[in-house]
């Protein structure tokens, strides 16, 4: 990943609008800040999520509470919980999450 220059600045991400995101079952909250090609995101899974698409970006993702099951496309599974990161490639194994009992994410692609 190459962080292009931008200038030095803060976020309060309680500031940020809220988008709200249909899953298979349940929502998902993001809020978005863009940095040039870097999305940074706050993410927030309801009870009882599931998304609703296979996805092929890559990603890290730190779990800031809660917990969450990623699945590959494969079949293997991988519980991310409170304090835990995940990292994948663009176009590397495909994955979706669910959430039991709910989460919050944040998220850099």
């Amino acid at each position: 990943m190459e962080i292009k220059e931008f200038p030095f600045q803060t976020l309060n991400w309680s500031a940020v609008e809220k988008e709200e995101r249909t899953g298979t079952t349940g929502t998902a909250t993001w809020r978005i800040f863009k940095m040039g090609d870097i999305r940074v995101r706050m993410v927030e899974y309801s009870a009882n999520y599931l998304a609703d698409h296979w996805c092929k970006k890559g990603h890290i993702i730190y779990c800031i509470e809660g917990e969450m099951i990623t699945e590959l496309e494969d079949g293997r599974e991988f519980v991310l919980s409170k304090g835990m990161t995940y990292h994948v490639g663009d176009n590397c194994e495909a994955h979706r999450s669910r959430s039991e009992n709910g989460c919050s994410l944040f998220i850099v692609d």
